[in-house]
């Protein structure tokens, strides 16, 4: 397949979802009382050492795919330690074969659960500078809203790690729901095309190779 014959986003939906509001303020007002996996939590320590040992700014990338994004932050920020987690072992192992990059910049890669690691991040007081959701899986169909990040019972835990969060997608719904979400939660936000010189995804190459545009949010989220 190349690049340049990426599908663009299909959805029943036409405009934000007619239940987003009651659904985020349902998640808002309640408690992910979910057990962690045994497996995030052995993840989570292993990394959280690393990150309470470090001195310096800390940036989740978080569905980070095959990595060659967290790579690139590491580079862009190179006073920081980049964490970039995915649920994906078949993803990530493709980063050391496909995405190899230079050692310019210091970061990790974990595969884990988000809707877990987020809640130990959260539970062990991390602060991220920037938290990176670059072209998360959008679940277009209608039926699918509780799938999507914003409409989810984590959402809340994205909100208390606060930093700069930055939303990027080809589905300029994705983005708005997002944003109206992130309004619900005390943080509004407005929305914009976001074009660069340089892609620092695959889907964002792929994307951009189609002719497809990229939807953008980004808000500091003080806590």
């Amino acid at each position: 397949m190349s690049d340049a014959n990426s599908r663009s986003i299909v959805s029943n939906q036409a405009g934000l979802h007619e239940k987003l509001d009651e659904i985020v303020n349902k998640h808002l007002q309640a408690e992910f009382k979910k057990p962690i996996a045994t497996h995030t939590q052995t993840a989570f320590d292993e990394v959280n050492a690393k990150v309470q040992a470090f001195n310096g700014p800390l940036i989740l990338d978080s569905c980070c795919g095959v990595g060659e994004s967290t790579a690139n932050l590491a580079k862009r920020h190179p006073e920081a330690l980049v964490v970039g987690i995915d649920k994906s072992s078949h993803r990530l192992d493709k980063h050391d074969v496909e995405y190899k990059q230079t050692e310019s910049g210091q970061y990790i890669l974990v595969q884990a659960d988000l809707n877990d690691f987020w809640r130990l991040a959260v539970a062990a007081n991390w602060q991220p500078t920037h938290h990176y959701l670059l072209y998360p899986n959008p679940w277009p169909k209608s039926k699918h809203i509780q799938r999507r990040w914003h409409g989810a019972a984590i959402f809340p835990f994205i909100v208390k790690l606060g930093g700069l969060l930055e939303v990027r997608s080809n589905w300029d719904i994705y983005v708005k729901e997002f944003a109206r979400a992130l309004e619900l939660a005390g943080y509004p936000c407005q929305t914009a095309l976001f074009e660069s010189d340089e892609a620092i995804t695959p889907f964002e190459r792929k994307y951009w190779a189609s002719g497809q545009q990229s939807h953008r949010l980004a808000i500091n989220i003080n806590n």
